[in-house]
């Protein structure tokens, strides 16, 4: 297991701004620690829920994933709302960010393939 990983802020600006490069919309929604806080992604497309993905430690292999969370794709904002409040409460550290992206499907891929 790897005690070195990329800090927090700089992961979450690097996702919003990758986004943005792209041509896609990215927002944070909440700051959590700057250093060890945890990444939540609410990904949509055209303002529909798609998924949410956060990153956990494998404990099998001692490295990070995304892993789908939360609201399926048929959520409506008030389930998804409710979903980010009460992972916030449960972890003060958590950053949230939205993604609205055009191809939502080959990023949730990629970023599940790269850890």
């Amino acid at each position: 297991m790897s005690d070195e990983r990329i800090n927090a802020a700089v992961e979450a600006s690097a996702l919003i701004r990758q986004a943005q490069a792209n041509g896609d919309h990215a927002t944070l929604l909440r700051r959590g620690d700057s250093e060890r806080g945890a990444l939540l992604l609410v990904i949509s497309s055209r303002g529909q829920h798609v998924a949410c993905l956060q990153r956990q430690l494998e404990l099998s292999s001692g490295e990070y994933k995304w892993n789908p969370v939360g609201p399926k794709q048929s959520a409506g904002s008030a389930e998804i709302s409710e979903f980010l409040a009460t992972q916030a409460r449960f972890d003060p550290d958590l950053w949230q960010i939205e993604l609205d992206i055009a191809e939502p499907e080959r990023f949730i891929a990629e970023t599940s393939m790269s850890g």
